[in-house]
């Protein structure tokens, strides 16, 4: 058997790109609605995902968070913030490519206009010691979820038009924001040292485990996404995992509210 095919694998077979799903995120929705008797009411126009769960766990021990009762996906928890101005939406612990879309599509049924993701990455290219933030620019497709939404190739970008809005959004913050590629996998106790150098050879700056599904989405759909990777490892060396004041979730807020300032 050949352990090296790829187009003739499954998951690149019978996609139809062109074609409308027949299973739709809104009769969903509907159906969660009907079952657990749930008002209909729209998510916030700007929503974020927070795959470490650590910005939810902070905002309500804050007091600062309120479950939204009427968010009806079967497999998530909405909570409804504001910080300055802005309200938001945040569904906590969504990690995974396949994940992060699934709930994605939901969100934009229910009236999300904007979706930002801030995920925990480890560091690729030691541009600087962790944590720091990456607007990702594009991300390798080293996972499953986004080959159900476009063709094979390298990369999933971001809406070009999202990331020019962005520019000087993030001077003056206290962790530096810089701008590049991810590779994006469904399997991080995988990475082995050669796959590792071979994504370093590439110039990629982290990995993580959901951009490159988020982009395709967004891309096949006409959705707004912009994703960020917090730096916050090196692999699981001796003294990783440290991401700041209050589990970084200060300098995460103030990179999720620059943006949503900018695009919102």
């Amino acid at each position: 058997m050949n352990e090296n095919r790829d187009r003739s694998s499954p998951i690149l077979a019978n996609k139809h790109y062109a074609e409308e799903s027949a299973f739709q995120p809104g009769n969903l929705l509907r159906e969660a609605r009907r079952q657990k008797g749930l008002a209909m009411r729209d998510v916030p126009a700007i929503c974020v995902l927070d795959p470490d769960g650590d910005l939810v766990r902070r905002l309500r021990q804050d007091g600062r968070a309120t479950a939204d009762r009427d968010w009806a996906c079967y497999h998530s928890e909405l909570d409804r913030f504001v910080e300055g101005d802005v309200e938001f939406g945040i569904v906590g612990c969504v990690v995974g490519a396949s994940y992060a879309v699934l709930v994605a599509e939901q969100l934009f049924a229910a009236g999300c206009r904007l979706l930002i993701s801030m995920t925990s990455s480890g560091q690729l290219q030691p541009v600087r010691p962790p944590p720091y933030f990456i607007l990702i620019e594009q991300a390798l497709r080293d996972e499953g979820t986004s080959y159900h939404y476009l063709p094979p190739s390298d990369f999933a970008q971001a809406n070009a038009g999202v990331i020019a809005a962005l520019e000087g959004a993030f001077d003056g913050l206290r962790e530096p924001v810089l701008r590049g590629a991810t590779w994006t996998t469904d399997a991080p106790f995988r990475e082995t040292e050669r796959s590792i150098a071979a994504m370093t050879a590439r110039g990629l700056l982290a990995v993580e485990m959901e951009a490159a599904a988020l982009y395709a989405f967004a891309q096949a759909c006409g959705n707004r996404v912009v994703c960020f990777a917090h730096v916050t490892n090196q692999m699981g060396q001796e003294g990783d995992f440290e991401k700041g004041e209050a589990d970084g979730t200060v300098d995460a807020l103030a990179v999720i509210v620059a943006a949503a300032r900018r695009l919102g």
